[in-house]
């Protein structure tokens, strides 16, 4: 079950996959990818990088493997006024998250605690 960290909505998703088909009827189409060694995240399908101040978290959504912790993921849904863009970033989380440089700490920020 995806645990939801802002108060703007709280609609909670089984799946990632839920989440993601709802995400993108929402207009959240971009898949972006965290590049913490560039201090991006990239889209490489339509070579588009936002470097931390160019874009804002709008929500996110963590969901817990029920049989194996490797499973565990956060969907972070992302926008950027300036760019005109919304997408999303599925990353993982614990021992296999993303480290290092501003943009995983942007991310560390909104996560659930």
């Amino acid at each position: 079950m995806a645990e939801f960290s802002d108060n703007q909505d709280i609609n909670k998703y089984d799946t990632v996959t839920e989440a993601i088909r709802a995400l993108a009827g929402q207009g959240y189409i971009t898949d972006f990818n965290i590049k913490p060694d560039k201090n991006c995240i990239i889209c490489t399908k339509n070579i588009i990088h936002l470097c931390p101040e160019e874009f804002e978290i709008d929500s996110v959504y963590r969901f817990e493997g029920i049989t194996d912790p490797a499973d565990e993921m956060v969907l972070y849904a992302v926008s950027s006024v300036q760019r005109g863009v919304m997408g999303i970033v599925l990353s993982a989380y614990g021992m296999y998250a993303e480290s290092d440089a501003a943009i995983s700490l942007k991310f560390r920020s909104k996560t659930i605690a």
